[in-house]
């Protein structure tokens, strides 16, 4: 109880508190409960518009994103060939990426100036459910995946004798096997489709606007905190019944010993898949490659110009800082970010990897774990300016302590931490801890001798995955970051806002430079080789 009630008050001070006082901001009025502006905020017809935009882009996007997704599970987690672990390096970057690169990356591949100019898809819907398609593939990917790893191929090859076919097969042995984590894997990517923030705000302009860009709107142009507070409450409303869903299919890991030989050769039947993961992979580096050509283009033509320019403020003094000293902001709050997200994600994920005899006990701990993932769901923008009208008066009062931003990162961070962990922690068998214990071993020598030689390297991944995430966080980091003290991707979206050939140059060159940090950190993640189901 004594271990749980340390991440219950973090929780409670760092998200609860800031996430509550918004929502009041909205409600109450004078010190007096006046709901009124928060139905009439309902009623409006541009809500109307907001919450129907939001809801059709991401169920498409959704959509397309698991049909793009389960076949090239299949062919990086059933076939074994050269250069596979590659390719799923390249297939979990675009998750990690922070979501202005990812904005900014396909602005530019369909721009006028683009490749893919002649489609006009610039400022189209289109455009907003090709980048979510994008940056949720590798959601699809890694969960239906390690379902398809623990299939014992064997009932398949049992199935076939009796005389089923390739397709039967399929229907009857398979699909009932990874319709649990397909489902799942859908309902988080629906999850993130619709609180998608900086590739909304960046490609979506003035015509289009989910409810997470509606939230950040109301809040910093128009000072509407009801109408802001409405659309929190009911963002959370939704996302909890999302979350519900997706643990009702969640299920603990197959055993640890896996089916030896899982993995095999490609056959001729199989290449067709193989054309389809190499389209997949060829539209997911396209935008980077995109990117990475229009960092290198400046005023005189082809070469290094707008990365030198990252030293300046560029032009007409668009930063009060030099794009290199955001850089080395980052990287400062990125590492105290993860170290906070680490310590509070590995005590919950241990804390929830028990497993009670009890009914009453089974469901607290449940409650428990469903409470920690309650930021994958609020809007970063609502926490963010939570934080801004909570904790600025004592008994917490951190406006000038440069813990602000680690510790909103780190709440974004921490489910991951813990969906990563945990289903390893719960893959091992209890009687090895029982073992352990009858031999004498205390519950800190159980925990070094069984659990930590298990699961280390799922912590090593939840470090990396940590750190890329809050290397990249915006939507939380552009209410807190200060002029004076900005991080790489604040940089990245005033530079787009300020005219000129130089500051869109050294836009291009900063988001290389971001995409080119998380993409390093995620090919050391994917070395390690962590297949575990329910890790995104």
């Amino acid at each position: 109880m004594v271990l749980a009630a340390i991440p219950l008050a973090v929780l409670g001070i760092f998200f609860l508190y800031p996430v509550g006082g918004m929502v009041a901001r909205g409600f109450w009025t004078d010190g007096s409960f006046a709901p009124g502006a928060v139905f009439e905020m309902l009623a409006r017809p541009r809500t109307h518009r907001v919450l129907w935009f939001t809801l059709w882009s991401a169920g498409l996007a959704t959509a397309l994103t698991v049909v793009l997704g389960v076949p090239v599970a299949y062919v990086l987690h059933r076939l074994d060939f050269p250069g596979r672990g590659v390719l799923r390096a390249l297939v979990v970057i675009p998750f990690v990426l922070p979501t202005v690169v990812v904005g900014v990356a396909f602005r530019q591949l369909i721009a006028p100036s683009g490749p893919l100019a002649p489609l006009h898809l610039d400022g189209t819907a289109a455009a907003i459910i090709a980048a979510l398609v994008f940056f949720n593939v590798s959601v699809v990917v890694r969960t239906v995946g390690a379902f398809w790893e623990g299939i014992d191929r064997r009932q398949e090859e049992a199935a076939a004798a009796l005389g089923a076919s390739p397709l039967q097969v399929f229907r009857t042995v398979t699909l009932p096997a990874l319709l649990p984590g397909i489902v799942s894997a859908a309902s988080v990517v629906f999850l993130f489709c619709s609180t998608a923030f900086g590739v909304v705000l960046i490609m979506g302009g003035l015509r289009y606007s989910n409810v997470e860009t509606e939230i950040y709107l109301l809040t910093t142009q128009e000072l509407d905190l009801p109408s802001a507070a409405a659309l929190s409450v009911l963002q959370v409303l939704v996302i909890t019944v999302l979350l519900l869903t997706s643990a009702r299919t969640r299920r603990d890991p197959t055993p640890i010993t896996r089916v030896v030989g899982v993995a095999r050769k490609p056959r001729t039947r199989d290449l067709p898949l193989l054309g389809w993961t190499t389209a997949v992979v060829v539209f997911l580096l396209a935008p980077l490659a995109t990117l990475l050509s229009a960092s290198l283009r400046d005023g005189s033509g082809w070469g290094l110009g707008n990365y030198r320019a990252l030293n300046t403020t560029g032009s007409r003094n668009a930063l009060l800082v030099p794009a290199t000293e955001a850089l080395g902001n980052s990287l400062e709050i990125a590492a105290v970010a993860t170290l906070i997200a680490m310590v509070l994600g590995t005590t919950v994920a241990y804390l929830v990897s028990r497993r009670p005899r009890g009914t009453t006990s089974r469901r607290l701990v449940g409650t428990f774990d469903g409470i920690f993932m309650l930021p994958l769901g609020v809007s970063a923008v609502t926490l963010g300016f939570g934080f801004l009208i909570t904790l600025d008066h004592p008994p917490v009062d951190l406006r000038t302590s440069p813990l602000l931003i680690p510790i909103a990162q780190a709440m974004v961070a921490l489910p991951l931490v813990v969906r990563t962990v945990a289903p390893v922690l719960r893959s091992i068998d209890e009687r090895q801890r029982q073992a352990a214990a009858s031999l004498g071993a205390g519950p800190l020598r159980v925990l070094l001798a069984v659990d930590l030689p298990v699961s280390w390297r799922s912590l090593l991944a939840a470090t990396g995955f940590a750190f890329a995430v809050s290397l990249g966080e915006f939507g939380a980091t552009s209410f807190l970051a200060r002029d004076d003290n900005p991080t790489l991707p604040v940089v990245i979206y005033r530079l787009i806002g300020h005219a000129g050939g130089q500051n869109f140059g050294m836009a291009m060159a900063a988001s290389v430079v971001l995409a080119g940090a998380t993409a390093l950190v995620m090919f050391a993640v994917e070395r390690l080789r962590i297949n575990s189901v329910g890790t995104f």
